[in-house]
């Protein structure tokens, strides 16, 4: 279990690995070339002090001029649960983290909140039964991942000794939905000056302030000994009491009540349909409009270009060769941006550990919960296609969830607050939200989603909206479709993009109403 220690896991570890020389410098060299008649300032043009200047643009919001410093940082020892509710909830960032589906993660490796006496005995309980569970189902789903993997590769089904990994890999991509949230992640995560300004005032938002506190004083601390003076610009955060959402939750008791939430769940996944994503608005003349758009561009008139011709320029790969292209031109393409102009709602209700990689789809942003004003006393979760091949799997997989419930139930009865039990939800626990998207950014992340490597919830969800944009706008949404469609159609060899990782399936010759995948 958790290392002993002064905080029972190991404490959060944070690093800058690379940066610019003179980051605070860059404010001012930025500021100062905008109004310097000789052209480009540079740091050697500087003469002391700054600070008031920096100031005077913070107070301003003229905020651009912050931005032009990078800091990359190494981030040890942090929960799944503060990555997805804090790092990774906003645009203004890149990570790369290891991965639960490619490596197998060690009872260790988790956080354990300030807790004591018999809620934190029943915190170790619980970490060390899902653990376990975590074990039994990486070893029960094997052999359903193995079938799975004959019917896909018929011609590997008699030497699968051969190709082990894929076996292994796909039953621990699913056994992980059994891990806690507040299990450990290690992470690149680079961010611009700005952002940690911004990180430092909101870190006492929910769900996560405790640990968010912690590690941004230490990012910040990294910060200030990288360069001093960015105190000039540097505020406190905002007290959590001050959030619009405690005020509500202050003012109205009975809404964070578990009855509440319940009816909130039913009434959210009553309107689902029966579909894990589900179109809800969109832009009612999209098409057309992405047309005129195509039109404005070309600088010609309807009687030169039908709405059809005009769609096709912008969104076929066929006609347009860039679309196939591996490093995503679109939001540099002239024609290509006229797909800004369509756009799309979906409510959705996918697992933390399968939002928790759809998130990293920054332009197609949503608008996440609290996830602590979700849970109620009843096992609210997501169980995985692999999972639902064997019935006993499945019922033992679901009394586990019971259990974990249970234990957070007993938690808060000791008095834990729902912030320090809810590190006990696994990765399975159901997430529900709205996400909105223009159809040059939902292109994108269908080309990254359809594929049958993707993560299997993401991948359904992706399903259920080209179908459903299919039907109301079908001259572009037939266009939504994996990388191997994308390229046969763009004329770029070979189809599948992944090589020595291809998903053993045709897929660029499948009818989207014949996508079918349990691994």
């Amino acid at each position: 279990m958790p290392t002993a220690g002064p905080e029972r896991s190991a404490a959060p570890r944070v690093r800058i690995t690379r940066r610019f020389e003179a980051p605070f410098s860059t404010i001012l060299t930025a500021a100062r070339t905008c109004y310097s008649p000789r052209g480009i300032v540079r740091d050697e043009d500087l003469g002391p002090g700054g600070e008031p200047l920096a100031r005077e643009l913070y107070d301003a919001g003229h905020h651009t001029t912050i931005q032009h410093a990078y800091f990359q940082f190494a981030i040890e020892n942090v929960s799944r649960q503060f990555l997805w509710s804090f790092l990774h909830a906003h645009p203004f960032y890149n990570s790369e983290q290891v991965s639960q589906r490619y490596v197998r993660v060690e009872p260790s490796s988790c956080l354990v909140p300030p807790i004591e006496g018999k809620a934190l005995a029943l915190y170790f309980e619980a970490l060390e039964e899902q653990f376990a569970f975590y074990g039994e189902l990486r070893r029960d789903l094997a052999p359903l991942a193995g079938a799975a993997c004959d019917r896909r590769f018929p011609a590997r089904a008699r030497k699968r000794q051969a190709h082990p990994k894929d076996v292994e890999r796909k039953a621990q991509e699913v056994a992980r939905y059994v891990l806690p949230v507040a299990t450990f992640a290690a992470l690149y995560h680079t961010v611009s000056a700005l952002t940690l300004l911004r990180y430092q005032r909101v870190c006492e938002q929910p769900d996560a302030p405790w640990e968010q506190r912690i590690v941004v004083g230490k990012m910040i601390e990294a910060l200030l000994e990288a360069d001093p003076r960015y105190r000039a610009v540097l505020e406190g955060p905002i007290p959590s009491a001050e959030y619009p959402e405690a005020e509500f939750f202050a003012a109205n008791p009975d809404a964070s009540s578990s009855a509440s939430r319940a009816v909130f769940a039913r009434e959210f996944d009553e309107s689902l349909k029966g579909r894990v994503s589900r179109l809800v608005d969109w832009t009612a003349r999209g098409e057309e409009e992405t047309a005129r758009a195509v039109r404005a561009v070309l600088g010609v008139p309807a009687s030169a270009l039908s709405d059809d011709e005009a769609i096709e320029l912008a969104v076929s790969p066929t006609r347009s060769r860039v679309l196939g292209d591996a490093l995503n031109l679109t939001t540099l393409g002239k024609l290509s941006r006229a797909m800004h102009h369509a756009s799309y709602t979906f409510r959705r209700k996918i697992s933390h550990a399968a939002d928790s990689q759809d998130q990293r789809h920054r332009m197609t942003p949503a608008s996440r919960p609290i996830l602590a004003a979700h849970v109620t006393g009843e096992p609210d979760f997501v169980t995985p296609a692999l999972v639902r091949e064997d019935p006993a799997v499945e019922a033992r997989y679901a009394g586990m969830m019971a259990r974990v419930w249970e234990r957070i139930g007993r938690l808060r009865r000791l008095g834990v607050s729902e912030e320090f039990a809810s590190y006990l939800l696994p990765n399975a626990v159901a997430v529900r939200y709205a996400e909105s998207a223009d159809f040059l950014a939902l292109r994108h992340k269908h080309v990254m989603r359809l594929c049958y490597l993707a993560q299997e919830e993401i991948w359904r969800a992706s399903v259920d909206e080209a179908e459903q944009i299919r039907e109301v706008h079908p001259r572009l949404g037939r266009h939504l479709l994996p990388p191997c469609g994308v390229r046969k159609e763009a004329g770029a060899r070979p189809w599948c993009p992944e090589g020595a990782r291809f998903c053993g399936e045709r897929v660029w010759s499948y009818p989207l109403s014949e996508y079918r995948r349990v691994i």
